[in-house]
């Protein structure tokens, strides 16, 4: 990939660019909340996987693909729909930069009419996320990150942006998310005896992660199969607002498509260094 010196100049100011994405996820949301209000059973269809996609998951990646390619046109684009289809670019492990992009996260409680449904957008920089964003458009919640102490939280209601940061583990302990629907509950359950847990709540999609970014929960932790466009734009910003996401070892995720599937290991995102307090 050889980049112009415009795109240089625009990868070398994150704060601007995170701007432009924020505005693209808007957009993106925008269209899969008209297909929100309006999904039928003739919408959805099934992968090789049988997970469910819908047109809005396409149409939305269409749109987010065509936006980012105006401002960036040198920098691949790796969607999830892309990837099913067999469409997506190779990545090879010299590849500086790249977009890793889910345009609904959450199909299954957007299909169901749940709220917790995201637009996921991030810029990949050798192998970790330097700049995510995330839209909830039927919650009316922005979040986004590019560097350490960016964290910042968008509401649509008030049309007001504030800076957000992880809290402290509360002493009375852990708000503890987890997965609708999540297998593996024997995992959680040894893990999570580490831990002192006040309370465990459910959602869906990337919005968990967002919670724990803004101080409102703790821990996550995902035993199951999850792909890298689940976990790099929310890891972005919870690195930004002082958490971090790691693998069930405490080891960095990576990204660039190094497991068939783009699939992720196990991980755990957090407020704090969990892997210090199981460790003590």
């Amino acid at each position: 990939m050889s980049l112009s010196s415009s795109e240089e100049k625009i990868l070398n100011s994150p704060a601007a660019l995170c701007n432009m994405i924020k505005r693209i996820a808007r957009q993106a949301g925008d269209i899969t909340l008209d297909y929100f209000e309006e999904i039928g059973p003739g919408d959805i269809t099934r992968k090789d996987d049988n997970s469910p996609v819908t047109q809005a998951d396409q149409e939305t990646e269409d749109f987010i693909q065509k936006a980012l390619a105006d401002i960036l046109p040198s920098v691949p684009f790796i969607g999830e729909e892309a990837v099913s289809a067999g469409n997506a670019p190779a990545i090879t492990p010299d590849q500086e930069y790249f977009w890793l992009v889910d345009p609904l996260d959450g199909t299954r409680e957007f299909i169901r009419g749940g709220p917790d449904f995201t637009t996921n957008i991030a810029l990949i920089k050798n192998g970790r996320p330097v700049i995510g964003v995330i839209y909830a458009p039927a919650i009316g919640e922005l979040y986004a990150g590019c560097g350490e102490g960016t964290a910042v939280r968008w509401l649509e209601d008030t049309d007001h942006e504030k800076p957000i940061t992880v809290r402290r583990p509360p002493r009375e302990g852990l708000t503890v998310l987890s997965s609708r629907g999540m297998g593996n509950a024997d995992k959680q359950e040894a893990f999570l005896a580490g831990f002192k847990v006040r309370k465990l709540v459910k959602r869906s999609s990337s919005i968990k992660m967002c919670a724990i970014a803004a101080g409102k929960a703790d821990l996550f932790p995902r035993f199951g199969p999850t792909c890298e466009w689940d976990t790099a734009a929310a890891e972005a910003i919870l690195n930004a607002a002082g958490g971090l996401i790691t693998d069930a070892f405490g080891k960095p995720l990576l990204y660039g498509g190094r497991e068939p599937g783009w699939y992720n290991p196990d991980f755990i995102a957090a407020s704090f260094p969990w892997f210090e307090e199981t460790q003590a």
